[in-house]
């Protein structure tokens, strides 16, 4: 079933390709949680791509990544990280936490991607080469999740390719700058006043 924003994202504790624990969906920083098909799939390293060209920008204003991929951690380190990633990555062979965020399969899907992002796919081949062409129908999907646990946006891809963009995932930490200014605004304010 899919999870609708606003409401508490479920909470996950997963285990990175590097063997280091990550609780996900309590408190702490904003996240981007990615949901990825498969470590071969070229649509996902071409977006994994994408995140680590922006990944300095979305850090520095309080971004925390981690990409969920439906593969071994195998086929993580051969596909994805054989270059050095700048965020977390986990390998869910079972496709487990997939499940519990509501992801779906569809063949039909992947196909449609397949015809439609001709670009997308020739981009994501020329780096996975023809292991490619054999991934599973699991669809991609991105959650936004507050500092305080919440989920601020479910963004389930509506084909094999389709991800968040990038203007909504900046929105996203622009509002979390605002609320922390006017927060810190708010604590300032009332110290001025009890101390008149």
């Amino acid at each position: 079933m899919r999870l609708t924003a606003p409401a508490p994202a479920p909470l996950l504790k997963l285990v990175d390709i590097d063997g280091q624990s990550i609780a996900v969906g309590g408190r702490g920083r904003r996240t981007l949680l990615s949901f990825f098909r498969d470590a071969a799939c070229p649509f996902c390293n071409l977006r994994i791509y994408e995140l680590t060209a922006h990944h300095r920008a979305l850090s520095s204003l309080g971004l925390d990544v981690i990409a969920v991929f439906q593969s071994t951690p195998a086929d993580v380190r051969r596909f994805v990280a054989r270059q050095p990633r700048p965020f977390r990555l986990v390998a869910d062979p079972h496709g487990e936490t997939h499940d519990v965020y509501g992801l779906e399969h569809s063949l039909w899907r992947k196909l449609k991607a397949v015809v439609t992002r001709v670009p997308a796919l020739l981009r994501g081949l020329r780096i996975v080469g023809l292991a490619g062409l054999r991934t599973n129908n699991r669809m991609p999907a991105d959650f936004l999740i507050d500092e305080h646990g919440r989920l601020a946006e479910a963004w389930y891809g509506s084909d094999a390719g389709d991800r968040i963009p990038f203007e909504r995932i900046e929105l996203f930490l622009a509002r979390g700058l605002v609320e922390r200014a006017s927060a810190a605004r708010d604590v300032g304010g009332s110290d001025t006043i009890t101390a008149a």
